[in-house]
């Protein structure tokens, strides 16, 4: 039993059933034994492998379409360049490299970090470090709203999200002969194994679309009010300050079933409440409500777009072919293996999702072919 499983009975035992999102929160966030405030795990040797460690190209491309587009809006300066959620840093660094032969683009940048961890914080500034001098120093924040309202407050805005609001905490419902019931966690007995079960709906339940209410029973249905309030922050944004962002993640174009899954060491657990804290929680992201709530904020949607998809329209082949060059056949295949994980249908090709976010008279962004598509 974990720390944070004791904590969370003891809870369990004064005040009920609590819902997923509050143990998603806990799990992960508990200030002292939470997921990510202790040393996370990720890459080849941790829990799990984001885009940005599978290959440099990831981040570059990623890079270049920031630089792309602030090209299209007029390279404006300053610009912020803001990131929810950057890992080790490895996205970051990636992008500031591949557009280090624009130095006006750097000079330009305004960095801001969205991430609570302080033990990525660090690891972020060291990812940083070999950027000293060529962009005015970076600023960390616990939430994008925290963004201060300083005189590059009112600058466009270049925002990247890659694997951040998958692990936004949701609420769980399903569709019973009596109408909604919401999924909860509880202790059946005394230091037996937490369990889920059905309880009445909470107020969450309002932020289903009109259309999913009507689902016939046995449907199932996840909502993330964190992951739909970013999205309206985005968009409120992007409408004031002009700019883009692209959201990168695993889901789905539109709702979907119940998703809530535990990783450790590569693998996914069969129960998701196992040892609270020392697993990975993460859930598939519904892009189109995403979409929907970004244009509530004010903003233009664009996507989503399967990754691999998205990747082959920013030439990530003819990236490739430049780094295996005068690559030699043991870095060449490395080069191969990546490009394979990252636009395989079969690996994160078509299960991750790209999606990107303009201001509503902003000029088109690089990768879609038109707004909404």
């Amino acid at each position: 039993m974990t720390p944070l499983d004791s904590l969370l009975r003891r809870r369990l035992r004064l005040t009920g059933p609590m819902t997923v999102a509050a143990f998603m929160q806990e799990a992960l966030l508990h200030p002292e034994h939470g997921y990510y405030r202790r040393q996370p795990a990720l890459g080849a040797a941790g829990d799990f492998v984001t885009a940005p460690e599978v290959s440099q190209m990831f981040g570059e491309l990623l890079g270049l379409w920031c630089l792309d587009y602030w090209e299209r809006m007029g390279a404006p300066d300053p610009v912020l360049l803001v990131e929810l959620g950057p890992g080790r840093g490895t996205l970051i660094a990636d992008a500031l490299r591949a557009t280090r032969l624009r130095p006006a683009f750097h000079r330009a940048l305004r960095l801001h970090l969205v991430e609570a961890s302080p033990v990525l914080r660090q690891r972020q500034r060291e990812a940083l470090a070999p950027f000293a001098g060529q962009i005015a120093p970076a600023a960390w924040h616990e939430t994008l709203a925290a963004l201060p309202d300083d005189g590059t407050h009112g600058a466009p805005l270049l925002l990247l999200a890659n694997e951040f609001f998958d692990a936004l905490p949701v609420h769980q419902f399903e569709r019973g002969p009596e109408g909604w019931r919401e999924r909860v966690v509880v202790e059946p007995q005394i230091d037996a194994p937490l369990a889920f079960t059905l309880a009445p709906a909470g107020p969450q339940l309002g932020l289903l679309g009109r259309d999913r209410r009507e689902a016939p029973v046995g449907s199932l249905a996840e909502i993330s009010p964190a992951g739909l309030s970013v999205a309206d922050e985005i968009g409120r944004r992007l409408a004031q300050q002009g700019g883009a962002a692209l959201l990168v993640d695993y889901g789905y174009g539109a709702g979907g079933g119940w998703s809530l899954q535990a990783v450790q060491g590569h693998r996914r657990l069969e129960n998701p409440l196992t040892d609270p804290g020392l697993v990975d929680l993460s859930v598939h992201v519904d892009f189109m409500a995403l979409a929907r709530a970004a244009t509530q904020g004010g903003a233009r949607a664009h996507g989503p777009l399967a990754q691999g998809a998205f990747l082959e329209a920013l030439g990530i082949r003819l990236r490739a072919q430049r780094l295996t060059r005068d690559a030699d056949a043991v870095q060449r295949a490395a080069v191969e293996r990546a490009l394979a994980r990252l636009l395989d249908p079969q690996e994160m090709g078509t299960l991750f999702q790209a999606l990107a976010l303009t201001a509503p008279d902003g000029p088109a962004p690089a990768g879609f072919t038109a707004p909404g598509g």
